[in-house]
């Protein structure tokens, strides 16, 4: 039995549809002792996005960037978030983009980037997956100076930190963003191993 032999969608409602779409879905689902259950969820539809981690291994540094999000600021974060770079997709390939946002972000021309998962943030009520890439950068690499797009009202600035200072930073609650825990936490298993 498959997923979608469990679920009848009884409806679905745009409640927002300005920069994302915010929906109202009503549907049955089968529960595990056969018997259906109708559920009511609000399910947040922003696209799928990519996250990268550039690391130097001679150096044994990260590059990550700080900016304001207001989401975070409302939830009661009364700082500038630390974290990897990313974007949504955009009807772009997971690869394309994330080179694309790395460039507009850091000012890192990137050579190789390498997906290494992909993962859910918030399945709860998000439908965004996010496609997680490593990258091997150099000073040679910095094309620009970063800072992202003022056009999407993008003012980023560029920190490029000793891995062990950022693996620190969440402990002591300076990284708070997901994405870029999952991604420090990889290279700390498999990149920047003791």
């Amino acid at each position: 039995m498959s997923i979608s032999d469990r679920i009848r969608v009884k409806g679905e409602r745009v409640l927002s549809a300005e920069h994302y779409t915010l929906k109202s879905a009503t549907f049955d689902w089968r529960r595990g002792d056969g018997e259906w259950q109708t559920q009511k969820r609000e399910i947040f539809e922003r696209g799928n996005a990519a996250a990268l981690l550039p690391y130097n291994l001679a150096r044994r540094s990260v590059v990550l960037v700080r900016q304001f999000r207001y989401p975070a600021y409302l939830n009661g974060y009364d700082d500038l978030l630390i974290e990897a770079a990313a974007g949504l997709l955009d009807d772009e390939t997971p690869e394309a983009r994330i080179r694309a946002e790395a460039e507009e972000e850091t000012g890192y021309r990137l050579g190789e980037v390498r997906k290494i998962f992909e993962a859910f943030t918030s399945p709860g009520a998000v439908t965004e997956k996010i496609h997680f890439f490593v990258a091997e950068y150099d000073p040679t690499m910095k094309v620009g100076s970063g800072g992202g797009l003022a056009s999407e009202g993008e003012d980023i600035e560029v920190l490029e930190l000793a891995f062990e200072q950022a693996l620190a930073m969440i402990g002591d609650g300076r990284i708070v963003d997901a994405k870029t825990i999952m991604l420090l936490q990889y290279a700390a298993l498999h990149i920047f191993r003791r």
